[in-house]
């Protein structure tokens, strides 16, 4: 039951990074047993690590855990572009290295003041977009999708279709038998 339930959570919001599209995705499961989730997660993540996909815990609390799904490649150069680099910096981010950026990015969801919004840069969301929303404080958007749009609407548009497409085809092919790990780009 748990397979089923966390690897169709994982499909329904992670497609897009299975297939190789984006760099990342989060998802927030509730379970009744963390250990047995992460028992499932360190076997699907070394077999999901060999198609590129990567799999860490940002937070636990209770029966909740908020999983972070990325293409570790895709990430780091994600993390290594300057614009981005120089964002993060304002956010005291002082490593561009995906370990330290996940780490830093943990320590600040567990704070209670106030939510890192800048894990819009982690989520491969436009930092235009995410330039926007923290400025805008979530209002004023031109469109609302996979994120709010404060910049270019046309090719956030198509990148929704895109990704909702993928979803589409992923949960069908999970329906009709396919795993996760199959689903993994390449696992078609």
């Amino acid at each position: 039951m748990l397979r089923s339930s966390l690897e169709r959570s994982l499909i329904e919001h992670c497609s897009p990074v299975l297939a190789g599209l984006k760099a990342a995705n989060l998802l927030s499961y509730v379970c009744e047993d963390l250990r047995e989730v992460e028992g499932f997660l360190q076997k699907e993540g070394r077999e999901l690590a060999e198609k590129g996909v990567a799999l860490a815990i940002l937070r636990k609390k209770e029966n909740r855990l908020l999983l972070y799904v990325y293409r570790e490649e895709l990430l780091k150069a994600l993390l290594e572009r300057p614009a981005i680099r120089e964002f993060l910096e304002g956010y005291g981010y002082k490593e561009s290295s995906i370990a330290y950026s996940l780490r830093r990015l943990g320590e600040r969801l567990g704070r209670k003041e106030e939510f890192p919004h800048e894990i819009g840069v982690f989520l491969d969301y436009p930092l235009g977009d995410v330039k926007g929303f923290i400025e805008n404080q979530g209002r004023n958007c031109k469109c609302t999708g996979c994120w709010k749009v404060y910049c270019d609407e046309c090719e956030a548009k198509r990148t929704f279709q895109k990704f909702e497409q993928c979803r589409q085809f992923y949960l069908m092919r999970f329906l009709a038998g396919c795993n996760v790990v199959q689903l993994a780009a390449g696992g078609l």
